[in-house]
């Protein structure tokens, strides 16, 4: 295992021995391992339920969550405190590592080898910051976007269904949602788009005012295009015509964006500028150069009634003529226009970021004074209880002694007053001397 990624982090109760970190968080995501890696250890969704159950019954774990997405595989346990001195050691590794390692072997049938170079793993405080920082999407590849905390909730609700998520996880996952709504509210992280097909139909979108029943025209059948045509069907698009030099390719493009919502349809290549007026948005990706002149574009608009029309150019060489912007109606964007408005737009996400990380900075403080001081708080009400007990016992045996004279309403609130106010007085010190104690161990840790 890699120890450059280790982060350490004992807490140990007061008056025991030495405890093993009980919250331990291990995992590879896309900055440590490759995909080649990362596609070994993912788990589809069908699998999912049982392979958290499956965790859970690991000797020594109380409690598991499993996070598998196409960036990252992440473990997340809560285990039993082991005597550090005694625990089994392999290589610097504690058993509480081991444990999880050797499920994946087991499980997954990938190499120990072949899978520590790759992990990194946090514990306590560092295991809750880091999981309040994916749920926040701080530690995406694209950071602010908002599918990892629907995954993290899914994967919440498998381990909660499956009874491996239960007093110390829930709580926890429940804070990592309050943590990310906090982020998405109080910060502007999500709302600016970094990729350039989503800003490509963020840049549609504020055309037309509304996507909803515009029709895309895909000419080219690359990747990104086909990508971008996702994003504005995302955005409302509801027709999807495909023009391609190979027909069969068009036809394939069209069909597999086809659903009961989006209509397809499929341009022979040779009749593209004849029915390219049938579209508001003409994504082109050929590269053959010069798909679309001026003249091209005077007569589709004239076809259109003078209706707007907006044209992502994502090819190299360029489509589309950049004269085509000067006429009107015509809106162009090349991929140099996009990926400049992509890193604005990135730029503004990470100043974002930097307010994020703040907030998750104090709610992870917050979180783990709670988690460190519930001991004492429990000791405290102990006391208080027990201190409690021995005064209503004494107020009995008074009010025995004096049931020849009882005392008038008036004088036992007194009395009451007075034992309660000694109590009070007495315990102080002690209540104090918890607090202070439990204040002195977090500061040296």
């Amino acid at each position: 295992m890699s120890t450059s990624r280790i982060e350490v982090g004992v807490r140990s109760a007061p008056n025991t021995s030495p405890q093993t970190r009980k919250l331990l968080l291990l995992g590879v995501n896309h900055t440590t391992a490759p995909i080649a890696v990362r596609e070994r250890l993912a788990i589809p969704g069908h699998r999912l339920a049982d392979a958290t159950r499956t965790l859970a019954h690991q000797p020594g774990i109380r409690e598991a969550l499993i996070l598998s997405t196409c960036n990252r595989v992440e473990i997340l346990t809560v285990q039993d405190g082991i005597d550090q001195e005694n625990a089994e050691v392999r290589e610097g590794l504690q058993a509480p590592t081991l444990s999880v390692i050797k499920f994946l072997h087991d499980y997954l049938q990938i190499r120990e080898t072949d899978l520590e170079p790759h992990v990194y793993e946090y514990h306590e405080r560092e295991a809750i910051r880091h999981l309040f920082r994916v749920a926040s999407s701080l530690d995406s590849m694209v950071v602010g976007e908002p599918q990892i905390l629907g995954q993290v909730k899914q994967s919440w609700t498998v381990g909660r269904e499956v009874g491996a998520v239960k007093t110390m996880l829930d709580p926890l996952l429940q804070r990592a949602f309050s943590v990310a709504k906090k982020v998405r509210t109080e910060t502007q992280i999500g709302n600016t788009t970094v990729s350039v097909a989503s800003v490509a139909a963020e840049l549609a979108r504020k055309i037309f005012g509304s996507l909803a029943g515009k029709t895309v025209l895909l000419v080219g059948a690359g990747k990104m295009s086909d990508l971008t045509a996702r994003h504005l069907i995302q955005q409302g698009a509801t027709m999807l015509l495909v023009a391609n030099r190979t027909e069969a390719r068009a036809q394939a493009i069209a069909d597999a964006l086809r659903t009961p919502s989006i209509t397809t349809g499929v341009i022979p290549i040779e009749q593209l500028h004849e029915q390219a007026y049938r579209a508001d948005i003409v994504i082109t990706s050929t590269g053959a150069g010069q798909v679309f002149t001026p003249e091209n574009a005077r007569v589709l608009l004239q076809r259109r009634k003078n209706r707007p029309v907006f044209f992502i150019d994502i090819a190299v060489p360029r489509d589309v003529a950049p004269e085509v912007n000067k006429v009107d109606g015509c809106f162009v964007y090349d991929i140099d226009d996009l990926q400049q408005v992509a890193m604005q737009n990135k730029a503004v996400r990470n100043r974002e970021a930097e307010a994020a990380e703040s907030i998750v900075t104090r709610e992870v403080a917050r979180y783990s004074d709670r988690i460190s001081q519930a001991p004492v708080t429990e000791s405290i009400k102990g006391l208080l209880l027990s201190a409690e007990e021995v005064r209503q016992q004494e107020l009995a045996r008074i009010m025995h002694q004096l049931a020849r004279e009882p005392l008038t309403p008036e004088q036992l609130a007194a009395v009451d007053r007075l034992t309660k106010s000694l109590t009070s007085k007495l315990l102080h010190p002690q209540i104090a001397s918890l607090r202070e104690m439990a204040a002195e161990r977090e500061a040296d840790e």
